[in-house]
């Protein structure tokens, strides 16, 4: 992940006091396990380039507390992506740029506008090349997007999902600056620290007098906060609004793994995989379904499944509950441990995957394990409408959503064999035109004759 910023023109070696960087010297610094470097490739009166990358340590990644960012969640490749998380690394090494601080015989550069090209990626995003103009080419910008091209075996070329953003502007330093800190959390699917009413202070202080006028700034500020309860403090909306909000959100949830505990005690099953268990919230109540004797509990997240074990372990006592077992394992990898059981459950998962990557999972499923039956949810992207969300996905590490009618052609299409039967129902409130928020579908085996 990296940060390249270049400028041409009169006194653009000004710009290295506003970096508070010497260009003679490599600048490195460890922050939080993570590796920081910023260096000059050139640096004279009329050419500047500046080049600050960041070397991330998986293992910090996930030391942090429970508002970390996890990069085992579902095989994430955000770590290696500019983001979110590499905002909040190079925050402190370009501070007084960032802050319009620097020493004092350099002041007077601080509002002087330079002939500036920002280079940065890869940025691993659900918005469109259009959507990433909309968001640069209104403050100004030429906008640039590419995607490198890939060489897979069997001489196979594919472009890469990833892209790299040029930005090209008459800025100051300090302006340019603060529009990527802003608009790349909004860019990355994922935002991976906690988000509170000091982000809007943040958001209000970088946003200083471009952020207010921008065509998108609700979009932004909805992306930026991420939480409908933050969000709502800038919008002025009532405590009761978001407590309401808060309640629905807590109701399907029960009703999704209500659906699936009697999908699954119809179906007389005896042993159950829950893939991507999270924190065992759904294991702990098939625990008590009447007839089953095993429940395999498949999550990639370590401090996911110690939440998932400390849950399991407060009901373990009680009468008729079959303790789940946990294991670590993949989508991606075999693990002959699943082959031939009852039911596998994917609740809430495939959204979490990128698109391209999913018919290997699920061939993996239906024709490696072989389960009798294969359940799977997923949101119905046109219930967004009804959340007013038709803009942005439902949640922030979502790689798509579909249609009723999309979720319906795919399952179809992934059942290519034929052996298994299929239905669709939704789940949560039904509206009218929009259906219900959740879709789920149902893989039966067929029996054979």
């Amino acid at each position: 992940m990296q940060l390249t910023i270049m400028a041409t023109g009169d006194n653009v070696k000004a710009i290295s006091y506003l970096l508070s960087k010497n260009p003679n010297n490599l600048y490195e610094r460890n922050h939080k396990g993570h590796l920081v470097r910023l260096f000059y490739s050139k640096c004279s009166e009329t050419e500047l380039e500046a080049t600050i990358f960041v070397t991330p340590d998986p293992l910090e990644l996930v030391k942090s507390d429970a508002h970390s960012y996890d990069i085992t969640h579902y095989i994430n490749d955000r770590e290696f992506a500019v983001s979110s998380i590499f905002c909040s690394l190079i925050r402190s090494a370009l501070g007084t740029a960032l802050n319009g601080q620097p020493k004092e015989e350099y002041a007077e550069w601080v509002t002087h506008p330079f002939a500036f090209q920002f280079d940065f990626g890869p940025v691993v995003s659900a918005l469109s090349d259009r959507q990433l103009c909309d968001l640069f080419e209104p403050i100004g910008y030429e906008v640039k997007i590419t995607r490198p091209e890939i060489q897979y075996s069997f001489d196979m070329k594919d472009k890469s999902s990833a892209r790299f953003i040029s930005l090209k502007g008459l800025k100051t330093l300090q302006e340019g600056l603060r529009h990527l800190f802003v608009l790349i959390p909004v860019i990355d699917d994922y935002k991976h620290y906690y988000i509170d009413e000091k982000e809007i202070e943040k958001l209000e202080r970088y946003g200083e007098g471009w952020l207010e006028n921008h065509p998108m700034r609700d979009f932004i500020y909805r992306q930026s906060l991420r939480f409908k309860e933050v969000y709502s403090i800038v919008e002025n909306k009532k405590p009761e609004k978001k407590q309401a909000e808060k309640e629905s959100k807590v109701r399907l949830n029960d009703l999704r793994y209500e659906r699936i505990v009697d999908t699954v005690s119809e179906m007389n099953a005896r042993s159950v995989v829950d893939f991507g268990s999270g924190e065992g919230k759904l294991s702990v109540r098939l625990g008590f379904v009447k007839g089953i004797k095993e429940i395999l509990a498949v999550e990639p997240s370590q401090s996911a499944s110690l939440k998932a074990l400390e849950r399991f372990d407060k009901v373990k006592d009680k009468e008729k509950f079959v303790v789940p077992e946990t294991l670590w394992g993949s989508l991606f990898y075999y693990d002959e441990r699943l082959k031939d059981k009852d039911v596998i459950i994917l609740c809430e998962v495939i959204e979490h995957i990128d698109e391209h990557r999913l018919p290997k999972v699920m061939d993996t499923i239906l024709h490696d394990y072989q389960p009798k039956a294969l359940i799977l949810t997923t949101p119905n992207r046109e219930y967004n409408e009804v959340y007013d969300m038709e803009d942005v996905l439902r949640h922030t590490d979502h790689r798509f959503e579909w249609t009723r009618a999309e979720f319906q052609q795919w399952c179809a299409a992934r059942n290519h064999r034929g052996y298994y039967d299929l239905r669709f129902e939704g789940i949560g409130d039904d509206h009218v035109t929009q259906g219900c928020p959740t879709q789920m579908c149902v893989f039966e085996r067929k029996v054979d004759e």
